[in-house]
């Protein structure tokens, strides 16, 4: 990709760069589904966190998880799950914001105090558009959505992801882009545009 390819990934609606990946080691747990879609879940959160060069962790010491995924049939269901007010600032409202825009799916970060990602929070509601997607698909969408953070922008045209031979995969691009974010001489987190550029010279050296 292009650094101005790379760099519109990253550029907010306000037209503010902002990037940033994990700080920390991810502890993944997900809410509301049978043990199969869990296990579809935790798989493809592992494979993309190994992409990445990144790490996974049995418990996070400030959280227990830091990664949660909460599949609900409708958001009045959100206000209802035990001590998620005290994780998700203006719970309440929020709800209010989600059911006025019909909208299927949400994802919250917090940083830490570099401004790395520190826990991500993810909630999805299943309507039908939701339904026609398979298991595997959605949980790769989640986990490449989370992984980095992303603009608000990035992903409203074309998806992350790529159907080959009816199999859905994550698209070479934005692998690259997602390794070259956790490189280790790249920093954790940036605000200058300048940063896409050596993004680029990352994948180039990679390719």
């Amino acid at each position: 990709m292009e650094a101005d390819q790379i760099a519109a990934l990253f550029t907010r609606a306000d037209e503010t760069y902002l990037c940033a990946r994990w700080g920390r080691p991810i502890v993944p747990v997900v809410f509301g589904v049978d043990d199969a879609t869990l296990s579809v879940f935790k798989g493809a959160i592992e494979a993309v966190v190994v992409l990445a060069g990144h790490k996974m962790d049995e418990t996070d010491m400030e959280l227990g998880a830091n990664l949660m995924v909460f599949f609900c049939r409708d958001w009045d269901e959100m206000p209802e799950v035990p001590h998620l007010d005290k994780l998700v600032p203006d719970l309440g409202p929020l709800v209010d914001k989600l059911k006025a825009a019909d909208a299927n799916q949400y994802r919250i970060f917090r940083f830490d105090e570099t401004g790395a990602i520190q826990a991500a929070f993810v909630f999805l509601r299943m309507d039908e558009h939701l339904e026609a997607v398979s298991a595997d698909t959605l949980a790769l969408s989640q986990a490449v959505q989370t992984i980095v953070l992303w603009s608000d922008m990035a992903f409203r045209e074309t998806s992350p992801l790529a159907v080959v031979s009816e199999q859905t995969v994550l698209r070479p691009d934005i692998a690259g882009v997602i390794r070259a974010v956790y490189d280790p001489v790249m920093p954790a987190v940036a605000h200058d545009p300048s940063h896409a550029l050596r993004l680029s010279a990352r994948i180039g050296d990679v390719q």
